[in-house]
């Protein structure tokens, strides 16, 4: 019984080593920037006929800043400032190595991040 629970675990632990994953994740100050350069990662995906999954808004994070306007006398005058950055998922499913290729060389448009992980 020890044998087969051991075959069966072997089994599952081959066929998730075989899956692998690329995933992207994207950032940028603008929602519109941001959803241009996705569009343009999917449509290279799909050139090369990937199994693509997403892309996945993940929450916006806002940072928020209060600044004193006076440095002096007036102290309840306050500005304040926020900045938000815009995030997106995007997980490709066995990519080859020509995907990977023509991913690295996509020119995307200044002020948008990407990260890219081997999962």
């Amino acid at each position: 019984m020890t044998a087969t629970k051991a075959t069966a675990k072997k089994a599952t632990q081959s066929k998730t080593a075989e899956v692998q994953k690329l995933r992207i994740r994207v950032r940028a100050y603008e929602s519109k920037v941001l959803d241009n350069s996705v569009k343009q990662i999917i449509d290279t995906a799909r050139r090369f006929e990937a199994v693509i999954l997403g892309p996945i808004p993940l929450p916006t994070e806002i940072k928020r800043y209060t600044v004193n306007r006076a440095s002096f006398i007036y102290k309840d005058a306050r500005e304040q400032f926020e900045m938000r950055v815009h995030k997106r998922l995007i997980d490709i499913v066995n990519p080859n190595a020509k995907l990977i290729e023509a991913l690295t060389n996509l020119s995307l448009p200044s002020g948008v991040d990407i990260d890219v992980k081997m999962a």
